[in-house]
């Protein structure tokens, strides 16, 4: 179980890498908040061992963001997003989560086990 629990953990730490990165930078405002998380759900679900991506875009904080602001959408960060994906490597299951944590988008492997 050693060698799988390591594999899921490292499994998932790739799918947190590819989202962040990937993801990061892309222009997002309260109004397109909804589809741009399917988009990133999907899009992540594709990689290898992933079962479960759930993105949450914190539209309240968006929208403060943007509050007298000259444009009307901004850069998508990990202060505007809440996330969890879950990856299954030969049974073994692992999850983590991204936060905000101290200004500082922290993702976390927050469980795993069979």
């Amino acid at each position: 179980m050693v060698a799988s629990a390591e594999e899921a953990a490292f499994e998932v730490g790739i799918k947190f890498g590819t989202l962040y990165h990937q993801f990061a930078g892309t222009p997002v405002s309260p109004e397109s908040a909804e589809s741009l998380e399917t988009a990133i759900e999907e899009a992540i679900e594709n990689q290898p061992h992933c079962v479960d991506v759930t993105v949450d875009i914190l539209e309240a904080e968006l929208e403060a963001e943007l509050a007298g602001a000259p444009a009307d959408y901004t850069e998508l960060t990990g202060r505007f997003m809440e996330v969890e994906v879950v990856v299954d490597y030969e049974g073994t299951q692992a999850v983590a989560r991204m936060a905000m944590d101290d200004g500082y988008p922290l993702m976390e492997l927050v469980e795993i086990g069979a």
